[in-house]
């Protein structure tokens, strides 16, 4: 049986989009679950579009999100180079061939010619102008300087067929099909020439990409068939929308994977999300680890329909991994947010990463979850009202003087003896210590809702700054 080999060929031409990392998460995924290969590929013959740094941000997207590839660029393999720049001596070879074989030929068209091509409606077709220049004379004119391409000879009637594992028998009529560039006046292949020949050398077994290469598949199946090769099977995944109407753009700088980064989310929810584009395990299961996604990933449950992206959902499940995560971690991960507050420097960042890491959904919340650490909140006594707690303001004036001489004389101002001390003066003064407790949080905080309770936020202020935002506190009632 032939082993299954899968690739990721990403262009090095900015960011990491959060499509192309679905490609490639895929294509990891059905390779890993078939004790396959996966490779990475850098397809950057376009030199136009070539961005300085791009290729550190493929290789480091992919492996923080846990996508270690077999064969690579700066990992080696059996059919490198796996850069295509470093390959372009090759390609050349292979288009005279495909000539010879009637599959191309080259055209010496200007670029004025081709602009006069284009119709009423805009709309720009070659027309087979050069195809009836012998091979000799194509010959002699190179040998003369003359500048050309190579372009590919697509039928002019027929029908092309193949069959798609996740989209089943596709059809396409020659006559939609243009004769394409394969070998550009620069020597260096277009994209629809050197996909085929190196995913043939690299013997990839599965092509996973974007329905945008449904149509323009049977381009490439008439060189496997011309060169008597065998087809790749077809793998195309459906696309990820932004809304009902838009698809998820890298031109409108939608769906970063940096970005992502850079807000606060976590790798492994971003990947875990990514996956559930378009994907359903059969157990429905919603958070995975890469490992469990490979054991369960199978490809009748991927969509034919597009998938549309959520953030609300993938906030929700970034809350998840953040909630289980222990405390060390968090704080590890949590750190360069928290530098970005003041707390940082007030407070002992510890505590505050206990009581904020279930309460935020992304690590880029916690400045403003924290804020009132740093300066309370001007408030309105209104907030003492809560008609739950059975609290009101003048519960509030009635136990706070209270309250304030107590912790005067709390000599051990940590949590747990916080909470034993309060809850019996709230026996004492004869209210429910949830009453105490969400009095006090207000008159600290000035805010309704807090990541923490009342005592741990003493512990996190301390004696003196706590007794001092309850005073005043009590003087504003």
């Amino acid at each position: 049986m032939e082993k299954v080999r899968t690739r990721f060929a990403p262009s090095p031409t900015g960011f990491m989009h959060l499509g192309g990392l679905r490609t490639a998460l895929y294509a990891y995924l059905f390779a890993k679950h078939n004790d396959g290969d996966f490779i990475l590929r850098i397809e950057d013959t376009d030199r136009e579009r070539f961005v300085e740094g791009a290729l550190d941000v493929i290789y480091s997207s992919l492996k923080c999100s846990g996508l270690n590839y077999d064969e690579g660029p700066d990992v080696g393999g059996d059919y490198g180079p796996y850069t295509q720049s470093e390959r372009k001596d090759m390609y050349l070879d292979y288009a005279k061939k495909l000539i010879d074989l009637g599959g191309a030929y080259y055209c010496f068209c200007s670029k004025e010619r081709l602009e006069s091509l284009t119709d009423e409606n805009g709309n720009r077709k070659y027309d087979k102008h050069c195809l009836k220049i012998s091979k000799e004379e194509a010959e002699r004119r190179i040998a003369n300087g003359e500048s050309y391409v190579i372009r590919q000879n697509i039928p002019t009637e027929g029908t092309s067929s193949y069959e798609d594992l996740i989209y089943g028998t596709i059809e396409v009529d020659y006559s939609d099909l243009e004769d394409n560039i394969l070998i550009k006046s620069d020597g260096m292949p277009t994209y629809n020439f050197a996909n085929v020949i190196d995913d043939h050398l690299m013997k990839i077994s599965h092509v996973i990409r974007g329905t945008e290469y449904l149509s323009s598949t049977p381009k490439y199946n008439l060189m496997y068939d011309a060169f008597g090769w065998k087809r790749p099977v077809y793998i195309h995944l459906p696309t990820i929308m932004k809304d009902a109407t838009r698809k998820l753009s890298k031109r409108y700088g939608d769906a970063n994977f940096d970005d992502f980064i850079s807000k606060g989310y976590i790798e492994e929810a971003i990947i875990n999300y990514v996956a559930l584009l378009g994907w359903c395990p059969k157990n429905n299961a919603e958070k995975m680890t890469v490992p469990e996604m490979v054991e369960l990933f199978d490809l009748t449950g991927i969509s034919k329909s597009p998938s549309i992206f959520d953030e609300v959902k993938l906030r929700w499940l970034n809350s998840e991994y953040l909630k289980a995560m222990d405390d060390e971690e968090f704080l590890k991960r949590a750190t360069p947010f928290f530098e970005k507050s003041e707390v940082f420097k007030l407070y002992d960042v510890r505590k505050i990463a206990k009581i904020i890491k279930s309460r935020i959904e992304i690590l880029s919340d916690i400045p403003e979850k924290v804020f009132f650490l740093v300066s309370r909140p001007d408030f309105n006594e209104a907030l003492y009202e809560n008609k739950k707690q059975k609290t009101d303001s003048q519960l509030a004036k009635q136990i706070l003087p209270s309250v304030l001489t107590t912790l005067e004389q709390t000599p051990s101002f940590t949590n747990d003896e916080l909470f034993a001390t309060l809850s019996a003066k709230a026996e004492e003064l004869g209210i429910k210590s949830r009453q105490l407790f969400y009095v006090l949080r207000i008159a600290l905080t000035g805010l309704e809702v807090t990541p923490g309770g009342a005592t741990e936020i003493l512990d996190i202020l301390g004696k003196e700054e706590s007794i001092k935002r309850l005073k005043t506190a009590i003087e504003l009632l």
